[in-house]
């Protein structure tokens, strides 16, 4: 017999649930002053084809969201799986060797990590509340493909494909 649905559970069990579901993950990178800073984000989808769009989740009490509403405008990174080291970097896990090895490249006034699969630049196209988060909603403004082979994959912890 499975198991009931509960109506009561913590935001530990929330999170668990969550981690059930396979994504990639992204780095998403943003100016505070002449600074690029950035965040670990799973929580990322695209949205519109046309215009084309896409969505971070971004908690109300990291840092990052108010530089985030400040800059109105992103930069997105999809991480390859050798890129396990960025994600934690950006994830807080900061380590002198790993920020020596950082490399940005730029669209018009958007930061975005060097490597990667894949870039997005974005401009802020519209907020939402989402309890807890901010739902922020990126135009495209611009984009590239670097290789889009060997994601890094979130499924209740880091994974690669075949792994």
């Amino acid at each position: 017999m499975t198991a009931p649905i509960s109506t009561t559970f913590e935001s530990a069990d929330f999170r668990k649930a969550m981690g059930t579901f396979a994504t990639g993950v992204t780095v998403v990178t943003t100016t505070k002053g002449e600074e690029v800073v950035g965040m670990t984000a799973n929580s990322f989808t695209s949205v519109s084809l046309s215009p084309a769009l896409v969505l971070v989740s971004v908690g109300k009490g990291s840092a990052m969201h108010g530089f985030l509403q400040e800059s109105r405008r992103f930069g997105i990174t999809v991480l390859k799986s050798e890129h396990e080291h960025l994600s934690n970097y950006f994830a807080g896990k900061r380590t002198p060797e790993v920020e020596a090895q950082l490399a940005y490249d730029w669209h018009e006034d958007i930061p975005m990590l060097a490597t990667g699969m894949a870039n997005l630049a974005c401009r802020t196209w519209a907020e939402y509340d989402g309890g807890d988060h901010t739902l922020f909603v990126g135009e495209v403004i611009g984009l590239r493909v670097l290789d889009p082979n060997d994601p890094l994959l979130y499924y209740q912890g880091y994974r690669r494909l075949g792994s």
